[in-house]
């Protein structure tokens, strides 16, 4: 079994980044541009053009004042300008320092940065520490001057990479960082002053007074009074997250202000997280210093932090990877690299709810499709061109930095098929070690491949390490893939959504952990899971997977039958609007107007939550509410409907409240409701419709039509029943001829069904499809049964791909490439010997003839039709007694003589 990587083992790497190197030597004189560059994909389907694109690119170009270089090619911005930087470091010949220093040197180097910070060069820079050294000297009264050691411990890069050198541990202890700042500041006893009860850092010698007022004279244009919204998170679980409000005005140091919010006297006794979600922003946790603070022999800092003292909160210590205890402010105000007056901006409890959905996975999807009540993390990836949001990959990438793991390694292996002795094609491992994934590209294998012609399919296998290098997860799923970015992301999505799940119900045991993990591929190592999300207990739930239709209506027009399914549930939605013909089916791609908001019938208020004038997702693929989709799938083009839902918890709706105090008013009354009204404005048809629509003419769907319709006339049917007829569709069809028909009566399972694309029998699990035949021959007898079904076999031609026995061993099965079925709601599709064994059987315990006949393609030729059909008739003689009174609920039904449809 695989173990963590030592993370003291393999090469070390220079403390600083390619950009951080380029910026020492030029600063502003390095010009970075980056512009993207469009792939194009090549489409593998013959006689089908569609055009796609190929993954988005980044080139960056590094303008030096004396040359300038151009990077490769990238899928991250960041990526491509640190490639151009390296180019520009090798030209330079600049050889970047190694990360060999040992302890006495770092000390050495510690003490030096500490002065150069003091010093009157740092004092007007642009850096996010020299403006707390301005704002301190127009601290007033003995506060003056002095620079908290929280501060110099939080806003400088370089003396916490000296830090690790002397002591590792301080990435995850920004105490023993502060002690480290200490002992290195009695180095400078000539220079600068400790202060033990202020824990705070002062210049022995003060700046000059000229210096001073030039300061104060290029900061006389900041705003005098400043007020910052802030949220403040309690530490008991009995209290609630509210917002804040700081004084940040001119000559009021806003650390001062922090303290003053937080109860302690002044930003000596505030200690600071590292930044939280974004690293470029400034949102910092702020959060109360203990009261008992010794300095130790070796200036090490001993500080009282047992719960007698405050309560742990494990909120901010969960947001923060910083054990936190009493009360904490998250603000977003500092200083930056940008400019040498205060950034700020007010962080609602809309942001912060915001950056909680952002630690699951479910709600990084959400906040990339700006649709926290709509969207959710699909169940299945179908292709690049339907997906929408933030891609599998980038998501676990973000997951794994919000959660300060280290990045997730994906590695892929390739396969060439070649044929064995049965005629079928076998997989060969091409890459069986495994390629390690980058983000500038593909594996060299499937570049080898392509050159020589080879056709290669792609698994991929998915590692996460904590940041000390521990494995906690491994994901290796069976299936494979033409496209290696099919794989990446697939495999990347069964990660998530296990993550997602585990996140939902943190507290399940280990053995309920690896037996759902199990089923998705995820291995789980619990020990290091374990210890690594301890603390997300308390996190709020995200998921909304329970979501469905209120109780009671908005409003009386709106009746909601009681059934046991969603779907029963939406049936007896109004909907306005003229049908156009044009309805969802599973994998299409649809395209909403909708609006969410919180009302109250008897106030008359109504306050808008969420809303997209455009909302795409595919049906069937899980990207949407249940709800939603449920609703939309009965609806055709241009049509509105209008619905209640179930509210779902308080923090999702404060995750989209612009109002917060107008909701949470709202919320609090117990009267209130949630309204969504949807319009449908496009259906892009699924994948297989269209590529049926470019290779066959007329289409496969009309020759399935006219297929029936040849035997209908034949013979001379009075009567017609469409099972599994969906929403009619076919029936409406066979409307526009002119037949023998005097009644046609359309049947289907459940009401459900009204809400999805016609049915064929593939749409059902196996099993069910022959209980089907046998309840059709056995209790409605027709005199002609015609059944159709997609031809397993066909695919080959549709996909360009190498098709797979489905009676297999599994475990032989898995090591091949699979064709896909052509519309991923397909429980099975049939080859021409098991539809003719399945048919020729229910024929033989019925007293039935069946022939056997398609459309699309050529009979005589491999690999037949595209569509086969199997149409049984009676034997004279037998039976016709039909008892099916009980088996089936009338849902669509016409009449020749009243010419009319119920």
């Amino acid at each position: 079994m695989e173990t963590g990587r030592n993370p003291a083992s393999g090469p070390k790497k220079s403390p600083f980044t390619p950009k951080a190197i380029i910026h020492q030597r030029f600063a502003a004189k390095a010009c970075y541009k980056v512009e993207e560059v469009q792939e194009v994909a090549q489409n593998g389907c013959p006689g089908l053009v569609i055009p796609q694109k190929g993954p988005c690119l980044y080139r960056c170009t590094l303008q030096l004042p004396d040359f300038s270089v151009v990077s490769e090619t990238f899928k991250r911005k960041k990526d491509a300008e640190q490639s151009a930087a390296e180019k520009a470091i090798q030209k330079l010949g600049i050889q970047p320092k190694e990360d060999n220093l040992t302890v006495e040197q770092a000390w050495d180097e510690l003490a030096g940065r500490l002065s150069y910070l003091f010093s009157i060069e740092f004092l007007p820079s642009i850096h996010p520490l020299s403006g707390h050294f301005r704002a301190a000297l127009q601290r007033g009264g003995h506060l003056s001057g002095f620079i908290p050691v929280a501060a110099i411990a939080a806003f400088d890069a370089k003396i916490n990479s000296l830090c690790k050198y002397i002591n590792p541990e301080v990435e995850s202890n920004h105490i023993l960082v502060m002690s480290l700042i200490i002992e290195a500041a009695k180095r400078l006893a000539n220079t600068l002053l400790f202060s033990e009860e202020k824990l705070s850092l002062q210049r022995l010698n003060p700046h000059p007074p000229e210096i001073i007022q030039s300061l104060l004279k290029n900061e006389s244009s900041f705003p005098e009074s400043i007020s910052i919204e802030a949220v403040r998170i309690p530490s008991s679980a009995e209290k609630i997250v509210e917002p804040s409000i700081l004084d940040a005005s001119f000559g009021n140091y806003y650390l001062d202000a922090i303290a003053k919010e937080l109860g302690v006297k002044d930003a000596s006794k505030v200690l600071i997280s590292r930044t939280i979600g974004k690293a470029s922003s400034e949102t910092r946790l702020y959060f109360c210093a203990p009261e008992s603070i010794t300095i130790g022999p070796s200036s090490e800092l001993h500080m009282k932090l047992a719960s007698s003292f405050r309560e742990f909160n494990a909120l901010a210590t969960y947001l923060s990877g910083q054990e936190i205890y009493g009360d904490a402010i998250l603000a977003s105000v500092g200083y930056t690299w940008k400019s040498t007056d205060l950034s700020y901006e007010d962080l609602s409890l809309r942001a912060y709810y915001r950056i909680l959905a952002n630690m699951i996975p479910s709600g990084i999807y959400k906040l990339s499709r700006e649709a926290i009540l709509a969207a959710e993390l699909p169940t299945t990836f179908t292709t690049r061109s339907n997906w929408r949001g933030s891609l599998p990959r980038d998501i676990l990438c973000t997951f794994c930095r919000q959660h300060r793991l280290s990045e997730p390694v994906f590695s892929s292996d390739s396969f060439e098929p070649l044929p064995d002795l049965t005629g079928r094609k076998r997989l060969r491992d091409t890459a069986s070690s495994g390629d390690e994934i980058n983000e500038g590209g593909l594996a060299a294998t499937a570049t080898a491949a392509a050159q020589g012609g080879c056709t290669l399919v792609y698994r991929c296998t998915v590692k996460i390490y904590s940041k000390y290098q521990d494995l906690i997860l491994l994901c290796s799923p069976k299936e494979s893939y033409k496209k290696q970015t099919d794989a990446i992301h697939n495999a990347a999505l069964k990660v998530l959504l296990w993550l997602d799940r585990f996140l939902d119900k943190v507290a399940m045991s280990v053995e309920e952990m690896t037996s759902s993990a199990k089923g998705l591929d995820v291995l789980i190592y619990p020990q290091q899971f374990v210890k690594e999300f301890s603390s997300c207990q308390f996190l709020p739930k995200y998921r909304w997977s329970t979501a469905t239709l209120a109780d009671s209506s908005l409003c009386s027009s709106y009746s909601y039958v009681q059934k046991n399914t969603l779907e029963d549930e939406v049936a007896s939605v109004r909907i306005s609007g003229e049908y156009s013909g044009t309805t969802p089916s599973n994998g299409s791609l649809v395209c909403v107007t909708y609006n969410i908001y919180l009302v109250t019938e008897r106030e008359g208020i109504k306050e808008q939550l969420e809303g997209s004038k455009e909302f795409e997702f595919e049906i069937g693929s899980g990207a949407t509410s249940p709800v939603l989709e449920a609703v939309v799938t009965q609806m055709s083009i241009d049509q509105f409907a209008c619905f209640t839902m179930e509210l779902p918890s308080k923090e999702i709706v404060l995750a989209v409240a612009r109002d917060s105090t107008t909701v949470l008013s709202l919320l609090s009354s117990g009267t209130c409701t949630m309204k969504c009204e949807v319009t449908l404005l496009r259906v892009t048809v699924p994948l297989e419709d269209r590529m049926e629509q470019a290779l066959f003419t007329p289409p496969l769907s009309k020759q399935r039509v006219e297929y029936a319709l040849q035997h209908i006339r034949e013979s001379c049917a009075a009567s017609l029943v469409d099972f599994g007829c969906g929403s009619g569709s076919l029936l409406e069809s066979l409307l526009a001829y002119q037949t023998s028909l005097e009644k046609i009566v359309g049947v289907d399972i459940s009401q459900k069904a009204l809400a999805r694309a016609a049915k064929v029998i593939e749409h059902m699990e196996e099993h069910e499809a022959c209980l089907f035949g046998d309840i059709v021959l056995s209790s409605f007898c027709p005199q002609i049964l015609i059944v159709s079904t997609p031809n397993y076999e066909y695919n080959v031609i549709l996909q360009n791909s190498s098709p797979q026995c489905q009676e297999e061993d599994p475990d032989e099965k898995s090591q091949q490439q699979s064709c896909k079925f052509r519309n991923h709601d397909h429980k099975f599709e049939w080859t021409r010997q098991q539809f003719c064994q399945w048919a020729s059987e229910l024929a033989l315990r019925h007293n039935y003839d069946v022939e056997f006949s398609g459309v699309g393609g050529e009979p005589n030729k491999e690999p037949g039709f595209a569509s086969q059909i199997a149409v049984f008739r009676r034997k004279d003689g037998s039976p016709a007694n039909a008892d099916f009174t009980e088996h089936f609920d009338v849902i669509w039904e016409w009449s020749s003589s009243s010419n009319s449809r119920s």
